[in-house]
């Protein structure tokens, strides 16, 4: 394919390398041409803007820093986009954003999707990179073997916006979750143990020898929390002690206390005997959602993906 590839920093510039070693045909755009020189050495062509990718492109990524360059690129890509063109924005953007852009574009005739990706610089160069994909499900199948070159896990979620808000989801789980790692590790070695041993044996403990959100599958989507694997009584036991080890030795534990508070909430519904996770629910609530997905759609999901 005649692919445009606009935005050649950390995560662009290894992209549109693979995608070249795929044998499409590149050009490629930045604010700095020095950063091309590896493309151009290896075959690419250097467009001096994004007018000059989108006429001579089948199909467009844009890999940019956030939503304000990407809009204004956009605003070059509406006006000289071919009909049959697509654009794939690989950028970390805003779903409503995301959602305005699809709207504009499509009054045009002009197929634009939010293809966010996740696997760091490491996984941008080697290729080990989940594309997650929102958008017409038929563009995404015509293209996917352009979006193929750049990364192994090549995912279509749902329409417009949907890949943005998937990658919100992972992301904001990942660093929230590095906060709480911050906060019982400091209580861990503040109580007395060498830090590789902590971590050598909690990494080997049940849930450290789990994928993060393979977790989730078992009761919270399924909405189902009886019979408990480990009842909220119990646990709450243990998130007591812990808390109590971070005021004896002087160790602040926000995002413990909150979780305590969370469970000291659904012990006061009656829910002492369900199981750990129940107090989930009371988020499900606030939020105004109801989650339920079939046990055996969830089972089909782990098979595939081994």
């Amino acid at each position: 394919m005649r692919a445009g590839f606009i935005g050649l920093g950390t995560m662009g510039a290894s992209m549109a390398l693979n995608l070249q070693a795929k044998e499409h045909e590149v050009a490629v755009n930045d604010l700095r041409k020095d950063a091309a020189a590896p493309h151009l050495k290896a075959g690419a062509t250097w467009a001096d803007g994004p007018r000059e990718i989108a006429e001579h492109s089948e199909v467009i990524f844009t890999s940019l820093p956030g939503p304000r360059e990407v809009e204004a690129v956009a605003e070059i890509l509406l006006a000289h986009m071919k009909p049959g063109t697509a654009w794939f924005d690989l950028s970390t953007n805003s779903p409503t954003a995301v959602r305005k852009l699809h709207a504009r574009f499509a009054a045009k005739g002009l197929a634009m999707l939010d293809a966010p990706v996740s696997g760091g610089p490491a996984g941008a160069k080697t290729g080990k990179l989940a594309l997650l994909i929102g958008g017409d499900k038929a563009v995404f199948d015509k293209f996917k073997p352009a979006l193929d070159a750049i990364g192994d896990q090549v995912i279509y979620i749902g329409p417009i916006g949907a890949g943005t808000v998937a990658k919100l989801v992972h992301n904001m789980a990942g660093y929230a979750i590095q906060t709480a790692l911050a906060e019982v590790f400091t209580m861990g070695v503040k109580a007395g143990v060498e830090p590789l041993a902590l971590w050598s044996a909690v990494r080997q403990c049940s849930l450290g020898r789990q994928r993060t959100f393979d977790r989730l599958g078992k009761q919270f989507l399924q909405g189902s929390f009886e019979p408990p694997d480990f009842a909220l009584k119990l646990a709450y036991k243990d998130v007591m002690l812990a808390t109590e080890l971070g005021r004896e030795i002087g160790v602040p534990m926000r995002i413990a206390e909150l979780t305590r508070a969370e469970m000291s909430e659904a012990l006061n519904r009656g829910w002492e005997g369900r199981d750990s996770r129940v107090p989930m629910l009371l988020q499900e609530e606030r939020a105004g959602v109801s989650i339920k997905v079939p046990a055996a759609a969830i089972a089909e999901v782990l098979k595939r993906d081994g």
